[in-house]
């Protein structure tokens, strides 16, 4: 029984410091925070990015969706089949956008200038 207790309690500790880390880890980036780009129209929007992975677009279908850091990229996947990358490119950033099952190593459907609100 103590064996038993001992293994759950290392479990438990080894999933909290997982969470811990993870945390640290999306709040440590630099790309948290609030971005402003625009659709595939010209028309402005602004894309959250928060310290837990997820996203939210200010878009009247409601978007929103989980992100990752992937090198000098944040990649959002949206509940809508899309996903957005925000690139890092000689010292500016660039949103582009990608149509359901597209891959991120295809040609973007949009791009644009992506700023984040200081």
């Amino acid at each position: 029984m103590q064996n038993t207790t001992k293994s759950i309690t290392a479990i438990v500790a080894s999933l909290a410091a997982s969470i811990f880390m993870m945390s640290v880890s999306f709040a440590a980036s630099g790309f948290v925070g609030t971005w402003n780009v625009k659709d595939t129209s010209g028309k402005p929007f602004q894309i959250t990015l928060s310290a837990d992975g997820t996203a939210k677009a200010t878009r009247a279908e409601g978007m929103t969706g989980t992100w990752k850091e992937e090198g000098k990229s944040a990649v959002v996947k949206w509940n809508t089949g899309w996903t957005d990358k925000i690139t890092e490119e000689d010292g500016h950033f660039k949103k582009t956008a990608y149509g359901k099952g597209q891959s991120t190593d295809s040609t973007p459907v949009n791009s644009s200038d992506a700023v984040l609100e200081k």
